[in-house]
């Protein structure tokens, strides 16, 4: 169940258009958690209509160029993430937040579809007389998912040793601290 429902929603919105009170006094009103969700509201209402304020129930699914345009866009323009998911008809700029932070983790791969599902155990028979521009296509395939396993695991890689960089780096401190107060002991 959503925590507040359409018509609170619509409730608040229309009472901060007519001018009823600021964003801060009608959150205090309507016990909303914080001013920033009312503020969130009255954008999506101007921006959709009554349309903005009702929690969709479906799973859209996005394409990878739609993700990775989404993306550029935050990125090379100020935009907020409110304004940009509103311009394109979005109802959920965490959404897009979520696809901004993938992709500075992990790059583009991170948006593409994920596979759902279990791998199939049992392996096809391979099959003997394919044709020869079939085997060179399966073949760049499996050359593209080694390229992209390649790359995963140098990011992986990096990670690790930055991070080993940065614990090393910390080390030295500690026992530069150690050695000062055995200094300072009496009984040494």
């Amino acid at each position: 169940m959503a925590k507040y429902s359409f018509e609170l929603k619509q409730k608040v919105v229309q009472a901060y258009l007519s001018g009823e009170g600021g964003y801060e006094y009608l959150a205090k009103k309507y016990a909303i958690a914080h001013k920033c969700i009312l503020q969130r509201w009255v954008s999506a209402y101007k921006e959709m209509g009554s349309d903005g304020l009702i929690r969709s129930r479906k799973n859209k699914n996005y394409s990878f160029d739609f993700k990775l345009h989404m993306v550029e866009s935050y990125l090379t323009t100020e935009v907020s993430y409110q304004d940009l998911a509103l311009s394109v008809g979005m109802n959920t700029p965490t959404l897009l937040t979520k696809w901004v932070n993938d992709f500075r983790i992990a790059g583009p791969d991170a948006l593409k579809p994920k596979t759902k599902g279990r791998l199939s155990k049992v392996t096809k028979p391979k099959d003997i007389s394919k044709p020869i521009a079939e085997k060179i296509n399966s073949d760049s395939k499996y050359l593209k998912q080694l390229e992209e396993e390649n790359l995963k695991l140098r990011i992986e890689n990096a990670y690790l040793k930055e991070l080993r960089r940065l614990r090393l780096e910390g080390e030295p401190q500690n026992k530069k601290r150690e050695l000062s107060k055995v200094s300072e002991d009496p009984l040494n």
